[in-house]
């Protein structure tokens, strides 16, 4: 597959082959949906709490007869049927995660590549740097590619001065190519790769 190659300006920098392995699969949505469910579960706090009937305050004194009332019978207040008692069952601080074989999570990403290169979401660029840290440069060089929600990914060492332009633009993210992730390829519009992120892809899926 033959993608064409932009600069950051919009101009036209020739053309670059992409493996069919990695971005000509007939995408799976299953398989994408699994990487994403996994990786959303991974980051997932799980540090909601309740109090149970043992952790609430109030005393255990029995505060009705055992008989001759005929009500029911209880030991104290904090039992969960009560206002202020403890909750039945209720939430405790846990690890939401749960396992994915690295084969499923690797073929999701190259899915996931596949499905935005079917889309033509993939912009490749010939590399992503800035003189100057400001802002409203980057985004005015971004609109040239008519880019307001994207990815950027680019090599190993991401340029610092565009990193920090671009945090502050909203829904422009920026990754080296280690943190290239189904989640966040998803959530964007356009992926935009340069060249050296293609390289790295190719050989990590060689």
């Amino acid at each position: 597959m033959e993608l064409e190659v932009k600069t950051l300006d919009g101009a036209s920098a020739g053309s670059i082959t992409v493996s069919d392995e990695i971005f000509g699969l007939d995408p799976r949505v299953d398989l994408i949906h699994r990487v994403v469910r996994w990786q959303l579960a991974k980051r997932q706090a799980g540090t909601h709490k309740s109090l149970g009937r043992s952790e609430v305050t109030g005393t255990t004194k029995k505060f009705v007869r055992q008989k001759g009332t005929g009500g029911a019978r209880h030991g104290n207040r904090k039992a969960p049927q009560f206002r202020g008692g403890g909750k039945a069952f209720g939430p405790v601080v846990r690890s939401h995660e749960h396992d994915l074989p690295k084969k499923v999570r690797a073929l999701g990403l190259r899915h996931a590549l596949s499905a935005k290169a079917k889309a033509s979401s993939i912009i490749v660029v010939d590399a992503v740097n800035a003189a100057e840290a400001k802002t409203k440069a980057v985004k005015d060089r971004l609109a040239k590619l008519g880019l307001s929600n994207a990815l950027v990914i680019d090599g190993a060492d991401v340029d610092a001065n565009f990193r920090l332009a671009a945090r502050n633009i909203p829904a422009i993210d920026v990754l080296p190519v280690q943190g290239i992730n189904v989640y966040d390829i998803v959530r964007r519009d356009t992926l935009v790769l340069t060249k050296a992120a293609v390289t790295a892809l190719e050989e990590r899926f060689k």
